[in-house]
């Protein structure tokens, strides 16, 4: 499922030239290309009139935002303490193994972004992992690997 490319400027297009719409700007590049690139960043910027280092500490302090490409898959593992006791490190270390890619890393192929967190939500169905917006209860490292394999 590749998202559309939707032009930068048709973002900007989008909201006036203010500094009060700085964030929801960042969110729309976000989600339109998976990161926000340094390029789109001074785009922004010049669009809203803030400076750089503004917009900078904004994207750096909000996790949901990604100064470096994200996969089109995003993969979280869930770390917290029932999902610890049950097995997430070791599913953890098998999906880095199966993908060849650190926690906390993209795929060179953009394909997957894998994160461990420290909760999803989901303790009763420990361990959880997150593909996408799909969570994996009771999951094992055949599931998460025979899903991926779908992906």
């Amino acid at each position: 499922m590749n998202k559309p490319r939707v032009d930068i400027d048709e973002i900007m297009e989008r909201y006036p030239g203010e500094p009060r719409y700085l964030i929801s700007l960042l969110q729309d590049v976000q989600a339109a290309y998976n990161y926000i690139s340094p390029e789109a960043m001074n785009l922004v910027c010049d669009h809203v009139g803030v400076p750089l280092t503004r917009a900078w500490s904004v994207a750096t302090f909000y996790k949901s935002f990604s100064l470096e490409p994200r996969g089109e898959h995003e993969i979280r593992v869930c770390l917290g303490t029932a999902c610890h006791l049950k097995g997430g490190a070791r599913i953890s270390e098998g999906v880095e193994m199966d993908l060849g890619v650190e926690a906390g890393r993209t795929t060179e192929d953009l394909k997957f972004t894998l994160e461990t967190v420290n909760c999803l939500g989901a303790c009763a169905l420990a361990p959880v992992v997150m593909v996408d917006d799909a969570y994996i209860g009771g999951a094992t490292r055949t599931k998460v690997r025979n899903l991926l394999k779908k992906l």
